[in-house]
């Protein structure tokens, strides 16, 4: 009996298969919802036709900032000391302005050990993809609450949160992050079109994106697990990605759609569930994330984005070919400028 032969992988717009944007064999607990993002992540490069070679993947210490090695293997990865992802990203993007960032992070990674470097590298507007795989609890270190695990969420123990969370996507905005959103690992659609708006931005994008832990944070009481979040997830709105090689030909309600040109070309379309939510005001974003909490929602989409805003590089008036690149003799004080300066110092 004849067999049907294999489909070809399909190439994307610069001629590579989805294969080519894989990564290694995860060794995270079966259904852990890292795994998702990793699999959203190689989607949205394979689609968006990204150079895998010009990506940087730097992350920090726990199970999230495991995963830059189940993603784009062609790709540049550096496992960074705990809490300190954003000074290796920062580093990095200031020598070669023409990588792709994708950082990751974890709840704890970013809001306990890291949150003085988070702060900073949300106000810098430095151009990276800043993802937050938020469980809620150190899956490394036996599933103790994390610094964003909501008020009277429970561990298996039995034991209550009697402290209030922080909100990174709350921050993020209010410190000048200019694309800012969280998603639900276990909803492909929104995080997928989520994350291909994030590749056209050039500025920071910081995405919160709920992921539960099976063995940790799963069970009845944690408001960090597959069921709370299904039941309690409220979406501002549809959200949909044109590229700009790609011809514009999704549906949509006018007066009810924000579409938002992103920097080359690219179209982000929100089609609104919420009456009047406008994205790009700061101060209706804090305030529905506010209301979100009061109400128990995990509320999910594009909450804030603003593609006007200068980038850190263009804020340093940084030369368009990467420092890395520049000869010595452009990037070197000769002896005649240290002597003038030495000659300053007496």
């Amino acid at each position: 009996m004849a067999t049907t032969p294999a489909a070809e992988p399909k190439p994307n717009r610069i001629g590579l298969t989805v294969m080519e944007y894989k990564g290694g064999k995860t060794t995270l607990c079966a259904g852990c919802g890292h795994n998702a993002i990793s699999e959203r992540i190689i989607e949205a490069m394979y689609e968006m036709g990204v150079e895998p070679e010009l990506v940087i993947k730097p992350s920090g210490i726990g199970c999230s900032s495991k995963t830059p090695a189940y993603f784009l293997n062609r790709s540049h990865s550096f496992n960074a000391v705990h809490g300190r992802m954003p000074s290796v990203a920062t580093g990095a993007m200031l020598a070669n302005r023409r990588l792709v960032c994708i950082g990751v992070s974890g709840d704890g990674d970013t809001a306990s050990i890291g949150i003085g470097q988070f702060v900073h590298l949300m106000r810098r507007n430095l151009p990276i993809i800043y993802i937050i795989e938020d469980n809620g609890v150190y899956g490394l270190t036996k599933g103790q609450f994390s610094a964003t695990a909501d008020l009277g969420s429970k561990l298996k123990s039995g034991v209550l949160n009697d402290l209030p969370p922080i909100d990174t996507c709350a921050l993020a905005i209010q410190l000048g992050a200019t694309f800012v959103g969280r998603s639900f690992s276990g909803d492909k659609r929104q995080l997928s079109a989520m994350l291909k708006a994030a590749i056209a931005h050039k500025g920071t994008v910081m995405l919160d994106v709920v992921s539960p832990c099976v063995t940790f944070n799963d069970h009845e009481g944690s408001t960090k697990s597959y069921k709370y979040v299904k039941e309690h997830e409220e979406t501002l709105q549809e959200v949909s990605f044109v590229p700009h090689f790609e011809e514009i030909s999704v549906e949509y309600d006018a007066g009810t759609t924000v579409d938002v040109t992103m920097h080359e070309g690219s179209h982000l379309q929100l089609r609104n569930l919420e009456e009047d939510y406008d994205p790009t005001d700061k101060i209706r974003a804090i305030m529905r994330l506010t209301e979100a909490h009061d109400n128990g929602e995990v509320l999910t989409g594009v909450f804030y984005v603003n593609t006007k805003a200068p980038s850190f590089l263009d804020l340093l008036n940084m030369v368009d070919q990467p420092l890395a690149t520049l000869p010595a003799s452009m990037t070197r004080p000769g002896k005649e400028v240290l002597d003038a300066a030495m000659e300053e110092l007496k």
